[in-house]
């Protein structure tokens, strides 16, 4: 939201305050929420000459001059200071000098969370050369594919035999980029690529003048984050120097001051761990405490030892650490707040609870988005507000509107107009797109064709000329104003004329105790035009499955759930299927469906005769398919 707008909306509302508050609760009760949305607001006002006016490494150079013995990260017990880093970054800097590299060019980063991944994105920042960050699980084409895609000019390699076999595999897909491997001393790096340690130890650690940056502004490219690929092929999209210290601002919200020591099992490849964790602590000068895979055991052990006070989550994260037995310990530790998004209602009060944390903040925001929603009231479930009030003093108002679901797109009236749902009435998320954006010449959001671009736009949503952003996700609103996932346009699909949110019939299922997670999906069926339920289910650690649970899962699935909706097959897994940022992930649990020569695992479909899941054997499925038709 531009600023002006930002001020005087805020100086008119902290006017009304007192009595004239007092007055509007009684005709409008749910205003108490906008207040709490525009007090957490205006704390990034407060710093928000200080965060656009220079770019994220100047705010770190500025920070080791300022305290350069202090901890900038904690790793596998380890401390790194802000001057250790600050050289490490520096030798980075010089070593990419003298290999050529310059600012406006891009190199593609693949190494997993540790010191190295922050120093060598600071040392490119240091010249002003954006950096691709490569999910380092991906492999074979997805893996070329994301590499190639910025058109880098180097690939920074981490240290780790996973990775070095993964990029071997594509090496020749890879079409002669220079490789530079860290970890390894000389004799073992293969052939066709280069020593990366060994450049960076002729390197000189003192730092680069600003000057090798002249010419660099809000609009060059900071790093290219990509989308997670639930569904497809990861896309890059474009984090401007601006968009970086603007989702580096979001955990202003929750009041991060360099006094707090941040908690980040996140990747920092993607937006949540390397976007507001890692440009969160650039922007602040703060500590963070990093590991290099989340581990529900040694959570609240890490954050007692190292005085944690704001942790970062994926709703994933908190179903595995209340798998693990209750202790006394874990709810002895300084967390003020947890700051994340994806903790479903079923399992919000059970945290809030058990781990005494006093705050949890959800938001919903994508990488490529150009807004966001925050619940900073702790209302189970909520990821944010859209009331009539926000939207009256937002200049990029948000809206829920009426859509098709066979073609994702909003649906018009007569007048060509969008039409905004009312609460409770399930509507697609729209954004309006800043003023800031709509100003260029073209809108570009990701690095790959116009087409994905534009679909992600919609034109003269609500009067000529106006584009707001589409971002695919279906929500719905209370009486309160208060916004609830409903479902992601790609997940829902359609049986016998209706449409099934997965999501809706995954927070049903989950709520029996022996159920860990519950993904579900729509597979295809002979004679069918739709696609029939499907869930992929995952057990608490030790639980094993009896026929009991089994019929409880009918029973559940028959009192709670329309005909339609409920699964007609069962696949039981001994892990869920993740992407690196812990969201499900569903393209080869749809490819794959019930077909018994590619499913090892337990299958089970639904028996109306004997009302339980019964096994699925390759006698029993002809049979079954044919009694639906």
């Amino acid at each position: 939201m531009p600023s002006g707008v930002w001020d005087k909306a805020l100086i008119g509302v902290a006017g009304a305050a007192g009595a004239g508050v007092l007055a509007w609760q009684t005709q409008f009760p749910w205003i108490k929420y906008d207040w709490q949305i525009i007090q957490a607001g205006k704390r990034i006002l407060k710093k928000r000459e200080e965060l656009f006016s220079r770019f994220i490494v100047d705010k770190f150079e500025s920070f080791v001059t300022q305290h350069p013995k202090k901890a900038m990260l904690i790793f596998e017990d380890c401390v790194y200071t802000y001057e250790f880093m600050e050289e490490q970054a520096n030798r980075v800097a010089n070593m990419m000098r003298n290999l050529g590299l310059k600012r406006d060019d891009t190199v593609a980063l693949m190494i997993h969370n540790e010191p190295a991944f922050v120093w060598t994105f600071l040392g490119l920042q240091k010249l002003g050369v954006a950096c691709a960050l490569i999910n380092f699980n991906l492999k074979y084409k997805p893996l070329s594919h994301s590499v190639l895609a910025t058109e880098p000019k180097a690939f920074f390699l981490g240290a780790g035999e996973d990775l070095l076999h993964s990029v071997s595999d594509v090496l020749e897909d890879l079409q002669g980029l220079p490789i530079y491997v860290q970890g390894l001393s000389p004799g073992q790096v293969p052939i066709g690529m280069h020593d990366f340690d060994a450049l960076m130890s002729r390197a000189l650690p003192v730092r680069p003048d600003a000057s090798v940056r002249e010419g660099m502004t809000n609009d060059s490219i900071c790093s290219y984050i990509y989308t997670s690929g639930t569904t497809g092929l990861p896309k890059p999209v474009y984090i401007s120097q601006m968009k970086a210290s603007g989702i580096g601002s979001v955990m202003l919200i929750a009041d991060l001051t360099g006094n707090d020591v941040i908690y980040t099992v996140l990747p920092l490849y993607h937006s949540a761990g390397g976007g507001i964790g890692l440009y969160g602590l650039l922007n602040t000068g703060c500590t963070m405490v990093l590991r290099k895979k989340f581990s529900a055991s040694h959570f609240w052990e890490d954050c007692r030892k190292f005085n944690v006070t704001m942790i970062q989550y994926i709703g994933e994260i908190f179903r595995y650490i209340l798998a693990q037995p209750p202790s006394d310990l874990e709810s002895q530790h300084k967390v003020r707040v947890a700051f994340g998004n994806g903790l479903r209602k079923d399992i919000f009060e059970q945290v809030l609870k058990r781990f005494k944390i006093p705050h949890i903040v959800e938001f919903f925001g994508a990488t490529e988005g150009v807004t966001m929603l925050v619940n900073v009231a702790n209302v189970p479930g909520a990821i944010g507000r859209v009331s009539p009030f926000l939207n009256l003093i937002d200049p990029e108002p948000k809206v829920l509107v009426k859509f098709d679901y066979a073609t994702a797109l909003p649906i018009r009236d007569k007048n060509g107009r969008c039409i905004k749902t009312k609460p409770g009435e399930p509507g697609l998320f729209l954004s309006k797109v800043p003023e800031l954006m709509m100003a260029k010449e073209k809108i570009e959001v990701y690095r790959s064709s116009p087409e994905d671009n534009r679909k992600k736009l919609v034109y003269n949503a609500f009067k000529e000329g106006d584009i707001y952003f589409n971002y695919g996700d279906v929500f719905y609103l209370d009486k309160d104003y208060f916004v609830y996932f409903h479902d992601r346009i790609g997940d829902t699909f359609r049986w016998k004329g209706e449409n099934v949110s997965t999501t809706e019939v995954a927070n049903v299922i989950t709520s029996l105790d022996f159920i860990h997670d519950a993904n579900v999906y729509g597979v295809k069926m002979p004679g069918h035009d739709g696609r029939a339920g499907m869930v992929a289910l995952t057990l608490n650690e030790g639980q094993s499955l009896t026929p009991a649970h089994l019929k409880q899962l009918y029973t559940l699935c028959e009192d709670d759930l329309p005909s339609y909706a409920r699964p007609l097959f069962v696949r039981i897994m001994p892990e869920a299927i993740l992407t690196g940022t812990f969201k499900q992930r569903k393209v080869e649990l749809v490819e794959q469906g019930y077909d018994l020569t590619k499913v090892k695992d337990r299958l089970y479909y639904l028996d109306t005769a004997a009302k339980t899941y019964s096994p699925l054997t390759p006698e029993v499925l002809p049979t079954f398919l044919k009694s639906r038709l």
